[in-house]
């Protein structure tokens, strides 16, 4: 047995050439995921010579990372952005995913003779898009706000609805009247948990004293997998929980937002790299070998027939523009969690389990060689890419309890028009004011005549009672300019505007 410190080393090593794979992979234009499955490979059995072969730790290691890999992207994820979405979002998380299953399994059963329980069973595992793999690939490719919406709040849903369908017919349990009822309450339980526990979450966070900046961002994730153990022990939709509450709680008005952005980012992070290293050293190379004919059926059938009918029944209604369409069916990125839901359906004892692992895991690695390098491709050529956009204004926060009052730190993105506006201009409520602004690394106390830059930062000092309308005044100037209206009841009772 390795030693403690044996298993650290290699642990720590492991993360960091991670992390580093993230910058080769953007030189090489290769999702970084397939180097973390590379690495796994590897280590294993075939070179390096580990030897790992534990299904169901596996699969509970898959299923930890997918809560973190949810949490980072809903506490990253900004509803502003996603609401013009919502129900193409919805619909193809729930529609879209019931197509593609149909038309999945009934292909299979026909090419591959499959009965028609586990022809169906390999469409519910393939049905769903990866989290990871959106939220690290798709941002990236200068898709319109709305579009990246789209597939972020489909990637982020859809888990939920797949693993119900895994678990049902990987089990011997016959499918009846009932079934539609329990997978309804299943996902409508889950989603009002993750509502509950991110409200009471955010109340809670936004209350608390907190001796340790450090502690609000651990305090977050932890609400996010309390939501998940809440849904699982009510016998709700875990994963729909911990996304939706984490959605709820990266759009509230937290204590150190940023913070708690940048560290559910790291997670996420270390999430990938540790689930897809592992899962790149559970696969048996000499086995995969087999699996590649099915996989190149299954993947034909998914790109060619299941992922285009599912945005179209899902996307028609919305009357969404047919380039946005053809983009979406290109953009179903496949990742780990189709092959965590795999070994779900081996653990479960379903006919050829481990077939189902082994093709899985050539389909990702095939679609994502295919599919992820050229993403940006097919959005130029179907004309939904845009030029980099601004970024969005950065507005973190941090309370002084004892003096009712908030620090604002803001940070003035690139492409903002608060570029060359005099702090005068700001027209800041009573009882808030520009302390420090640091520029080229340098700090130094603002006057009325100061005017801003790119690239700025900003401590705006600000009482509790106005901490709300200052940020939204920064963020209307930030959107709209010197001239934006601010809203009119503020600006006449604070006599200033």
């Amino acid at each position: 047995m390795a030693s403690l410190e044996m298993v650290l080393g290699v642990a720590a090593a492991v993360v960091l050439l991670g992390v580093f794979a993230v910058r080769v992979s953007v030189r090489l234009g290769l999702p970084s995921l397939l180097l973390y499955l590379g690495m796994g490979i590897l280590l294993g059995e075939s070179v390096v010579g580990i030897q790992f072969s534990d299904a169901p730790l596996t699969e509970s290691i898959g299923w930890a990372a997918l809560v973190l890999i949810l949490a980072e992207g809903g506490l990253t994820t900004r509803w502003k952005a996603v609401r013009p979405s919502l129900g193409v979002g919805v619909a193809l998380s729930t529609i879209g995913v019931a197509v593609s299953i149909g038309v999945v399994g009934v292909a299979l059963h026909l090419l591959l003779g499959l009965d028609w329980r586990a022809a169906f069973l390999w469409g519910a595992v393939l049905a769903s898009t990866d989290a990871a793999a959106v939220f690290s690939v798709l941002r990236g490719v200068g898709v319109s706000p709305r579009l990246a919406g789209v597939l972020e709040l489909e990637s982020g849903s859809n888990d939920a609805p797949v693993v119900i369908a895994v678990v049902l017919l990987a089990s011997d349990d016959p499918i009846t009247w009932l079934t539609p009822a329990l997978v309804a309450y299943e996902l409508a339980a889950g989603g009002v948990l993750g509502v509950l526990f991110g409200l009471g979450g955010a109340w809670a966070l936004r209350r608390a004293a907190l001796p340790a900046t450090g502690l609000y961002p651990l305090a977050t994730l932890a609400v996010c997998v309390l939501a998940y153990s809440a849904g699982q022990f009510a016998h709700a939709s875990g994963l729909l929980a911990v996304y939706v509450a984490a959605l709820v709680l990266g759009n509230a008005d937290l204590p150190h937002r940023g913070d708690v952005r940048s560290f559910a980012e790291g997670m996420g992070w270390l999430a990938q790299i540790g689930l897809f290293v592992l899962l790149g050293l559970y696969a048996s190379p000499p086995r995969l070998v087999d699996a590649i004919v099915p996989a190149l059926v299954a993947g034909v059938v998914l790109i060619v027939a299941a992922r285009p009918l599912s945005v179209l029944a899902a996307a028609a209604p919305f009357r969404v523009p047919w380039r946005d369409q053809a983009f979406l069916s290109w953009a179903g990125l496949r990742g780990a969690v189709p092959i965590v839901f795999a070994l779900v359906a081996f653990i479960e004892g379903a006919p050829s389990g481990q077939a189902l692992v082994d093709v899985v895991f050539v389909l990702v690695v095939g679609l994502t060689l295919l599919q992820g390098t050229t993403l940006p491709l097919v959005a130029r050529l179907l004309r939904v890419s845009r030029e980099a956009e601004p970024r969005e204004l950065s507005v973190d926060a941090a309370p002084l309890d004892q003096m009712s009052a908030d620090l604002l730190q803001i940070q003035v993105p690139a492409g903002s028009r608060l570029r060359g506006v005099y702090l005068r201009e700001l027209r800041l409520p009573r009882g808030a004011m520009v302390s420090l602004v640091v520029r080229n690394g340098q700090g130094f106390t603002p006057t009325d005549d100061t005017r801003l830059r790119e690239r700025d930062q900003l401590l705006v000092v600000t009482t509790a009672k106005a901490r709300k309308a200052a940020e939204d005044r920064i963020r209307a100037v930030d959107q709209r300019g010197r001239l934006a209206r601010w809203h009119a009841g503020r600006e006449s009772t604070d006599g200033r505007g």
